[in-house]
């Protein structure tokens, strides 16, 4: 019987951002963010590349600094909250070696129900322990989405042309990941 060693990091939500940005008016760029993520990462430690990451975001932690357009963005015609509370990130493959820096996170994102495959361009920014004495790494990463592939159709026409809001959105993440302790797992592989 043959084993893989695992190490499980997990998200620290205090030091996680998953950013957004979409065009409006097709004249200038809103952005926002989620406030409330969680996470886990299972690294394989023989194998990098089959590691994975779990990442579940609060719909209505969504923060654009303007509260009226925030409850429209929770409401039934964007993420309608109050029946889908949560999107979903689970990867498929990593293409790369997170270990030397630029590497890519392929994965399911599910938004209102609706799965759709997408593929985040992510950076190992660095690793060492924190004061107290914890083992710490940090990433970025980068993406974009249609927002129409998850059912957010809401949209309105302009006199001058083109819509209120553009379809295409721009993903930033950055996250700090905290190793758990203990010694590794040994699962059968």
């Amino acid at each position: 019987m043959s084993s893989k060693q695992t190490t499980k990091w997990t998200l620290d939500p205090t030091h996680a951002e998953v950013g957004f940005s979409v065009r409006h008016m097709m004249i200038a760029t809103v952005r926002g963010r989620f406030g409330a993520v969680t996470g886990t990462v299972t690294v394989d430690e023989q194998n990098p590349q089959s590691s994975k990451v779990d990442v579940a975001i609060d719909a209505a932690s969504i923060d654009t600094r303007q509260e009226m357009r925030d409850n429209h963005l929770r409401s039934p015609d964007f993420f309608d909250v109050a029946q889908f509370p949560k999107l979903h990130f689970v990867s498929k493959r990593i293409d790369g070696d997170p270990r030397n820096g630029e590497f890519r996170v392929i994965g399911d994102l599910t938004i209102r129900d609706v799965t759709r495959e997408v593929e985040l361009k992510a950076t190992l920014e660095g690793e060492g322990k924190d004061p107290w004495g914890n083992e710490r790494a940090g990433f970025s990463a980068s993406g974009k989405i249609n927002r129409t592939d998850f059912g957010l159709h809401w949209n309105q026409a302009l006199e001058t042309g083109g819509v209120l809001v553009s379809d295409e959105v721009k993903l930033s993440i950055d996250v700090e990941l905290v190793k758990q302790a203990g010694v590794p797992e040994t699962v059968a592989a």
